[in-house]
Formats: C-alpha cells, structure tokens, sequence
C-alpha cells in the first residue's frame, strides 16, 4: 500500500514537474519568438489589396486592373447567417478561446499521435488572420508556434469583431476573389446581403480548400462541402431543421461572374492603366484607387459603334475574302468537337464564328454552339462577292453555293434588314416600315481605324476608339499610329497664310505645276484628285474643294519655314513634318489625337488645350488623392459660372465640392485679414472657398484667323468634300476631309465649339483603301454616325464674330469688292485692315491680278 502510495505521488510530483517543464518551455520560446513577431498595432492601419478601377464621368465602370479582387465590407454590413456559417466551418469557439483553442490542439496531438499524419488542424480565425497577415504559407513546428504566440497577441490588442472582420476581407476564396465581398460576386454576382442560405453555405466552406471545393471546379466536392457546413450550423443551433432540410435539397446556383464592367471602353482602360503605374507603380494595382474619367458613357458607346460598324461596312464594300478555315463533316460530325473548333477562333462582340452544316439555293444552316443551329438567308448572303482587291469583285452572287460550302468555318453576325414594302400609296409615309433581325455572313475586318472626341474648350476627352476591338489587337491607334493627314492638314497651312496676311478672297492659279525640288530628290507634277485644273481660284473655293496645286503654291508663297512655325502653335511636332512643299498635301505623320488637338484650335477660337482623360483619382476611403486642373480656353481667368454648361472644365463632383464648400465658408468683413492661428486644413478650406478660377489655355491663333477658318471650313461641309455631315441638319458644323496618296488612308476632323471629332481609316501595314475610299467617302460618315448621338439635345452654338472685322460684297472672280457690272456679287468677313481697296469693273476675272488686291503684298506673279 505504501508502495502504491509512493509510486502514486512519485507519478504525480513527474506529472507536475513535466507540467512545469512545459510552462517553462513555453515562457522560454515566447521569450525567445518575441522580439520577432511582428507589431498587431498594424492590423488596425492595415490597407487591404483592392484593385484599380476605373470609372466613366458618370461613375460607371470601364475596367479593373489587380490581380486579387476585393470588395472590403465592414463587420456590421455582414449578414449574421454568414458569420454563424464561418463559424461552423472554421472555428466555432471563436467567441470563446483567448486565440488559441486547446481542445482544437489536443485533438491534433492526439491524431498525429496516432496516425503520424497533420491531418486535423487547429488553426483557429485568428491563428488564420496571423498567418494570412504576416507569416509565410510554409508548413514547420516553428512557424506554427509563431503563429499561436501571435495570435494570443492579436486578441489581447483587438477585439473579436476587429478580428473576425480582417478575416472576412482577407481569407482567399478561388478564383482571384479575397474576402467574402469578392467571393459574393464572383460565384452569384450579388452582394453579401443578397446571399441564399446554401449560398452563404458554399463560401464558407472555401476556405479549408478553395480548388478542391470550388462549385466551377469541382462542384460534386462543393456539393459535398456546402452540406457538411449546413449540418454543423445545425448541430451548433444556428438554423432549424427546416431551413437545414430546404438548404441542403437547394440546387448549386454557382457561375463565373466577371467584373461588371457597365461601359466598355478597354482601349479607356489600359491609358488609364499605364497612366497610374507611371505614377504609383505596383501599387497601382492594390492600393484601392479610383479613376474617375473625362469619358461619356453615351457618346463611348456611340464612338465604338461608330467605328466598328463603318469597319464592317468598308469590309462588306470589297467582299468576301472567304472562310477562316474548313471541317470535314464526315470526319467530324459529332456538336462536341465543333464546340471545341469554334471555342478556338477569336470572336468580337456581335461577330461570333459558326461552321456551316448545309447549305441550300439561297440560304444555308450553320452551327453556332451549344447545339444551336441558325439559319442565313438570302439577304445576309447577297453582298458576298468576292474580293479580288481593293477595286474590284467577282461577279454577283446567284446561289448560296457560289460563296458557301457544308464544312466552312466562317463569322456571322445578326443585321437588321428593312423588308421591301409594296403598296406603298396606302401606307402612311410618315410610318416607318417595321425591321427584322436576321443573320448575316460576316468576316473580322482587316482594314483598321480610330476615333478622337475632345471637348474644345478643355481637352476632355470626351470618348475615344482606337480599334474595332482591343482584344484582337491591343495598338491603340488613336494615341500611337502615326499616319500621313493628307488634305486634313490643309487648315493649318491657309491658317498660316491667313496669319500672313491672306485673305478668304485671296486669289491663286489652280494650273499644272512642275517642282525641282532638292528636298524631294526628284522632280514632283502634284495634280488635284480630280485630275482637273480649274484656274485663278479664291483660298475659301480652294480649301472647300480641296485644291491641292492652289495649296502648294499658297504655301510657296508664305515659306515653309513660316509654314512649319504657325503649324507648331497647334501642338504638332514639326520635327516629324516635312521642310518641304509636300507638307501642304500632309506628307507628315500625325496621330489622331495630336489631329483632334490642332482641330480644337479652330473650334474654341484660338486656344491650344492639353487633351486629359483622367479627371480626378480617389483612395480606398473615398478622399480624392489628385485631381486634373486644366487649361481652358479663356482669354483671361475666368470663373466657372460664367462657363457654358456643357463645357465644365471640372467634373461635377468637383463643382458640387467648390459650391458646396463656398457656402460652408463663414462672410468675412471686407479687408479682413486671414486669421494666422488658422490649422493648415482651416487656411486651405479658407483659400479654396469662393468662386472656382480657371486658367487660361494658351493661345495659338489670333480669334479673327479662328474665325476665318471655321468659316471657311464651313463651306467644306456645306458646299464641299464633307457634304455628308449635312445629314445632321445643324448649320454650326465645320471640318475637313482627309485622303492621302493612293488612298493610304482616309480622314475626316469636324467640330463645333462644344465638340471635336476626327475619325481615321486605313491598313496598319500601309496598302491602298481602294480608288473610291476617301475621306469623305469611307471616314465621314462613321463621323456623322458619332455625332449625330453626339450632339443630340445639344443647340446650335456657333462662335461670335470678333472685333475689327467687317462684312463686304465681292466679285468671286476676282476677289475683289463687287463692283457696277458684278453679275453674282458674294459676301466675305475681312480683317478692317485687309478688305481689298480695289473695286472690281469686270465680271471676268484676268487670268493674272497685279499685286495688291488681295493679301499684304502680293507677289509679281501668283504661282
């Protein structure tokens, strides 16, 4: 007995001795670990990884740019069924444990024990915020002790709410998506409080495997997973029997949803991309930032429509290049292997690849997917001849067969088509005839494009295309093709002569010419693209038909020197322009935008501005970081109220802040000093308050020689190359049509003062559009589709006539004023000092004028 006693107290004293021992141990490690772990306090500033975003003016979203999605969501916003589902499926005795569970532990010990596997973890939420937060994802004895020593410092500096939210945001749950936010949208696209029970279910059981059971990967395990989560919340009490029963029948309702992006504009996206890692670097992509943009939805929306469906429209003109490819049916013939042959061709919005199955007399069945089968008819077949090149097709079609095979892999696209209407003398003229939507055949345009909308007063970028699609091809030709402007640079070069002292009415023989020109290495005959001549020619006739020997003697005589420093004023790079006389013809190479830029000169009435997209860029919390101060076109400071509407230098927010700031700001007596004991953020609040001052642009072109131009160009579109923009029906239009050398490329820049857009057309490897493709032909009317959306609800709004100008009537022979046998006198604005002093006796104009009548000092001899 005594033995039995001995031997008790002897295991007892070795028990507590051990007991001891592993106090001690345990004290010694945290005292050794310590100094290492790092500080909690930086929970309570931590900055999540949200990614960039990117917003239209209205506030929608353009793009997202991070590898990790994160929509961070505050403790209070989380429904309490989602927490109770954490709970049960990571730590139940969350609200109960110091950090570290030791039952969690000694049932880990126990199993590797027993089995020598670390099978069953103990890892508690906060053991989990600890290792996310500050340790590596390694898996050592070592690691797990520093984390169980931090995870009793984080709870003993923060309270389990603060805990349990850090773990919500944090934990990885599949698929890029980090935190619940994320999650909610990426597998429901819903928000956390829109959720279903099973729902709800499914992200908590995420996190222990986030591949293995993911409901896209591998839902059977998911399945399995999300019902193993309801069942704990029921044992816990978290939900009765019924809810479980409901839940656990539910269906997986899981899907793969992608940012919601509400205005898509990629090319928008990636300037605003580079732009922020130019300025911030990696951090670009997780610091949370909000780009919000000078962009409208409606006219983004109008731009690529526009331009991708005047892309399709040159495509369809020159014919059908064929299929992308064939399939033996025979070999082939089963939906599945055709869905992995049309999954493997790119595919561009409405345009989508399909192979056809049969084809019959005038129409053809094709397969698009899914074990969907369309039908093409006659009228989405008919414009298929085939291309030969750019000038010419083969011959028109008769059957279906003359374009399609059964095995053809091939693009369509749905058209609306207007049916032909018969009887029309009994329908209402008014009554539009009703369209279907059939399916066409279509092809992926080769030919390329662009288009730039400013707005002039500030530089807004108000939308801009730089391709037919970014995920084709990421080349933004907006910013980055340098292309030849051929007539659309001809403004700039009158602009100049008008600076010189030229006039509208100044008259230059429009006749053959030939040029041994050193620069140009070779003898040069320039002709019209008439092929015509038409005589002693007025500068205003000359620009409105696009005369190209009238432009290059009008340069000759100004000087290309002269020439090519007025051109600089209009922001061009005249280092990339030649010092030649080709430069009137636009030999040079501009971008679309440095285009719009130089046109905006003309329609704000002289003022150069610098194009922005980026209009201010917000925090994770909302505080606005930097914020776009352009220079607007303005003689002198002028103050917002006195701006029109619709051209707002400033984004409305930003109005809304200034206003509302001003009004917050107590009346001080006049003279008043400010008071120097005012805080840093009181004195900046004191100097912001007031009316908002906006700078002056600076000014490239005296307003007299803006509004000559804009008259001038007037008359492109009125009586001109650019006649189709009359289908707008506003009389405050002004612009010029573009075509280069064997129609290499095609241009048309118009405006008004609220707006100026260029839209460009051509191949990325230089090669002819086809004889008839010009600017006017294949360019303006992709404009007039733009701003016909553009303008709309806008009024009339043409600039004012400057001082020191004055209204005459002239003889348009001879540009000189009207005189008693002028049989069609002509109204011209001239400078006070530059209206012609010599009255015109005869209608019919010399073949050479003396000096003097029209110009500062004309030459002996007009070129």
């Amino acid at each position: 007995m005594k033995l039995l006693t001995k031997l008790s107290l002897w295991g007892l004293a070795s028990l507590f001795g051990l007991f001891l021992i592993g106090v001690v141990a345990v004290f010694a490690t945290y005292f050794y670990m310590a100094p290492g772990l790092p500080d909690v306090q930086a929970l309570k500033e931590v900055r999540l990884q949200v990614p960039l975003r990117v917003y239209s003016h209205e506030g929608l979203l353009m793009a997202e740019y991070g590898e990790k999605r994160r929509i961070p969501i505050l403790i209070k916003d989380v429904p309490e069924p989602m927490i109770q589902a954490f709970l049960a499926a990571e730590d139940d005795r969350f609200f109960e444990h110091p950090g570290v569970d030791y039952q969690g532990v000694l049932r880990a010990v126990i199993n590797l024990a027993l089995t020598g596997e670390k099978s069953q973890g103990a890892s508690t939420i906060t053991m989990q915020v600890a290792k996310n937060f500050f340790l590596s994802p390694e898996k050592t004895y070592t690691r797990k002790i520093r984390e169980m020593f931090l995870a009793f410092k984080i709870e003993k500096e923060l309270t389990k709410d603060e805990i349990l939210e850090l773990y919500l945001n944090k934990i990885y749950l599949g698929h890029r998506s980090y935190g619940v936010g994320a999650a909610a949208q990426v597998y429901y696209g819903a928000s956390v409080d829109e959720l279903t029970l099973p729902q709800i279910a499914m992200i908590a059981g995420l996190p222990k495997a986030p591949s293995g059971f993911n409901p896209i990967v591998n839902p059977e395990r998911a399945f399995t997973r999300r019902n193993y989560v309801l069942g704990r919340m029921k044992a816990l009490g978290y939900i009765e029997n019924e809810a479980y029963e409901e839940a656990r029948a539910a269906p997986l309702t899981a899907e793969l949803h992608r940012p919601e992006v509400e205005v898509s504009a990629p090319y928008i996206g990636e300037m605003v991309r580079s732009d922020m890692y130019a300025r911030f670097g990696e951090k670009a992509y997780t610091e949370g930032f909000n780009v919000r943009t000078t962009i409208r939805a409606r006219l983004q929306v109008a731009a690529d429509n526009a331009l991708r469906n005047g892309l399709l429209d040159y495509d369809r003109r020159h014919g059908y290049r064929g299929p992308v490819g064939t399939v033996d049916l025979d070999i082939q013939p089963d939906g599945v292997e055709w869905d992995k042959i049309l999954k493997k061709q790119p595919r561009s919005a409405d345009v989508r690849p399909a192979l056809v199955t049969q084809v019959d007399k005038q129409s053809a069945e094709v397969y698009v997917g899914d074990g969907v089968r369309v039908e093409i008819p006659w009228e989405g077949l008919v414009w298929a001849r085939k291309y030969i090149n750019e000038n010419y097709l083969g011959a028109e079609l008769k059957t279906a067969a003359d374009v399609l095979s059964a095995g053809d892999l091939i693009y369509i696209r749905p058209q609306q088509i207007t049916p032909e209407q018969k009887d029309t003398k009994e329908k209402n003229k008014e009554e539009k005839p009703e369209q279907r939507e059939i399916w066409a055949l279509a092809q992926l345009p080769e030919v390329a494009g662009a288009l730039v909308s400013l707005r002039p007063f500030d530089g807004a970028i108000l939308a801009l295309s730089g391709g037919f699609d970014f995920y084709l091809s990421k080349f933004n030709r907006a910013i980055q093709a340098q292309r030849q402007p051929g007539s659309s640079f001809k403004p700039f070069i009158y602009s100049a002569a008008l600076k010189k002292g030229y006039t509208p009415a100044s008259i230059f023989n429009d006749a053959p010419v030939v040029f041994e020109d050193a620069a140009l290495e070779d003898t040069w005959r320039p002709e019209n693209y008439s092929g015509k001549f038409y005589g002693p020619t007025r500068m205003r006739i000359a620009l409105t038909k696009s005369r190209n020997l009238v432009s290059i003697r009008l340069l000759r005589s100004i000087g290309i020197r002269y020439a090519l420093r007025h051109v600089g004023r209009f922001g061009f790079d005249t280092s990339k322009l030649p010092a030649d006389l080709s430069l009137a013809l636009g030999s040079g190479t501009v971008t679309p935008m440095e285009l719009t830029r130089g046109y905006g000169v003309f329609a704000n009435g002289g003022y150069l501005v610098d194009p922005y997209l980026i209009e201010y860029i917000e925090g994770p919390e909302g505080k606005v970081l930097e914020r776009s101060a352009p220079r607007v076109a303005c003689e002198t400071p002028c103050l917002l109220e006195e701006v029109n509407e619709y051209q707002l230098a400033l984004s409305d927010k930003v109005v809304e802040e200034a206003t509302a700031l001003s009004e917050s700001v107590p009346e001080t007596k006049e003279g008043d000093p400010l008071d120097p004991e005012l805080s840093d953020a009181e004195a900046e609040t004191e100097i912001e308050a007031g009316p908002v001052v906006l700078s002056p642009a600076t000014r490239a072109i005296e307003p007299d020689n803006a509004y000559q131009m804009v008259s001038m160009m007037r008359d492109v579109i009125r009586f001109g190359t650019g006649r189709k923009a009359l289908a707008l029906g506003r009389k405050d239009l002004a612009g010029k049509t573009g075509t280069t050398n064997d129609q290499k490329d095609a241009w048309f820049s118009g405006y008004n003062p609220d707006i100026v857009t260029t839209v460009w057309l051509g191949f990325d490897r230089l090669k002819p559009l086809g004889s008839r493709e010009t600017g006017g032909g294949a360019a303006l009317p992709m404009w007039v589709s733009y701003m016909r959306e553009a303008l709309h609800g806008l009024p009339e709004h043409n600039l004012e006539q400057p001082p020191g100008m004055v209204t005459v009537r002239i003889d348009p022979e001879t540009g000189l004023l009207a005189g008693p046998n002028t049989a069609s006198p002509i109204f011209e604005t001239f400078r006070e000092d530059l209206v012609p002093d010599e009255v015109s006796f005869d209608s019919q104009a010399p073949a050479l004028l003396p000096g003097g009548g029209s110009g500062p000092e004309m030459p002996e001899q007009l070129f």
